[in-house]
């Protein structure tokens, strides 16, 4: 190491073992050293076979200086979406690796690709994740392995086929590939190993970048012919940039970030605009309150991060169990709050019952916080159900109700529903009884 603090040439040449890849799991070093091997060898192959001709510098020349005009104008909006983004992440470059990757020769598109990534690492995501460079060549490996295979199925088509199909197969093949490559990645260098919308991204997510590759499209017919018209391509992109930053901002405000449900104030807001609706069409809802059984014991037990991933799990088990049109929400700790929309009081206590049931056969695959695997399966619940406008006429005096019975439950032994108001009665109840 230099006097200066800054790294020496020895530093950079010499394998130290305190580089932030070092401490990547191996399956995904194995497996981005693969794909890096890959890659060269494609690129390798096509300096030996294709051709660079005059035009092909002219469209690099365009893409590049479009890259560089979109970067700088949308970097602070980059950047908070990088910074807010919890999955796989799209950078919407695609709209410009995608024309390259069809009009260009494979060797011409691997050098657009790693500069798009070197400038954006340097001028976007500088300082978001210090001493990850090969986090961003993998990504970049991947963009340049999607760009060949989309490249080997245009020019594998027959002459006869047309240009929208052959743009379309392109697009189709670069979606296809790069959200492969990179869900096997997150997959490999993540532990313990995320769910399948951790590793592919949401449906938005995807539905976006095909949005993305849609415009690049779009320009792959347009430049041939008209370069100039790619112009017209930046202003969509960077509205686009805004549009899903928006989209992550109010998710931000309105979700609770472990379990991904409604937080308390969101809840509370839209639960307020069913009981005016509830009251207006003379209708009813059902309201449960679910506190997990002993869950300090879990945290003391196994640690607060394996606590977290219970809570996701019951979180999503919930959210499993109730339709596009309820609400549910966390409440705070480990208590949840749920919204039945027109749902009498027996559907209420038979959704509560199907949910406290799903919960005792939950097996939960965690780790302890210095690592060490644990599976947890002796999870319970007790419910408290609540019905408007049978038990309260406003939200308040319903939730009420509902957090009257969810301690009932508890007291009369846990592990069962109980339903507002005989609370009395279900004091001795078996837990596998519930009072309409």
């Amino acid at each position: 190491m230099s006097t200066s603090g800054e790294p020496s040439v020895r530093d950079l040449l010499i394998f130290n073992r305190n580089w932030p890849v070092t401490k990547r799991p191996l399956p995904w070093l194995l497996y981005t050293l693969a794909t890096m091997i890959a890659m060269v060898a494609l690129v390798w192959h096509a300096t030996a076979t294709s051709t660079v001709q005059g035009s092909h510098f002219v469209i690099f020349g365009i893409l590049a200086a479009f890259v560089v005009v979109q970067t700088e104008v949308s970097r602070k909006i980059e950047r908070q979406r990088r910074i807010l983004s919890t999955g796989p992440h799209m950078n919407m470059t695609s709209v410009w690796t995608l024309p390259a990757a069809l009009l260009l020769p494979p060797q011409v598109t691997a050098v657009l690709v790693l500069l798009v990534y070197v400038y954006l690492g340097r001028r976007t995501w500088s300082g978001i994740r210090p001493g990850s460079p090969h986090l961003l060549l993998a990504n970049a490996t991947n963009v340049i392995l999607s760009c060949c295979g989309a490249f080997a199925v245009a020019h594998a088509l027959p002459a006869s086929f047309s240009e929208t199909a052959t743009i379309a197969a392109g697009v189709t093949t670069s979606f296809v590939l790069n959200g492969l490559l990179t869900g096997i990645g997150l997959r490999l260098g993540a532990s313990p190993k995320p769910d399948l919308k951790t590793c592919v991204g949401s449906l938005d997510d995807n539905i976006l970048e095909l949005a993305t590759l849609c415009l690049g499209g779009l320009l792959v017919a347009v430049m041939p012919h008209e370069p100039l018209l790619a112009l017209t391509v930046l202003f969509p992109v960077h509205m686009l940039h805004r549009a899903v930053l928006v989209k992550q901002l109010e998710e931000l405000a309105t979700t609770d970030q472990k379990t991904k449900l409604l937080n308390a104030v969101s809840w509370q807001e839209a639960a307020e605009r069913e009981v005016s609706r509830a009251a207006r069409e003379h209708s009813e809802f059902g309201a449960l309150m679910i506190d997990l059984d002993f869950f300090k014991k879990v945290n003391d037990t196994y640690g607060h991060l394996a606590g977290d991933d219970v809570l996701k799990s019951v979180a999503a088990l919930v959210k499993g169990q109730t339709r596009a049109h309820d609400l549910a929400g966390r409440f705070g700790g480990e208590e949840f709050v749920v919204l039945l929309a027109n749902s009498s009081k027996r559907e209420s206590v038979a959704t509560a019952e199907r949910i406290r049931e799903l919960v005792g056969q939950l097996v939960v695959h965690t780790h302890t916080n210095d690592g060490s695997p644990v599976v947890i399966d002796t999870l319970t619940a007790s419910i408290g159900v609540a019905s408007f406008p049978v038990d309260g006429k406003t939200l308040d005096e319903a939730l009420a109700a509902a957090d009257a019975a969810v301690y009932a439950a508890k007291r009369s032994g846990r592990n069962r529903v109980v339903a507002s108001p005989d609370l009395a009665t279900m004091t001795e109840a078996p837990p596998l009884q519930a009072a309409a």
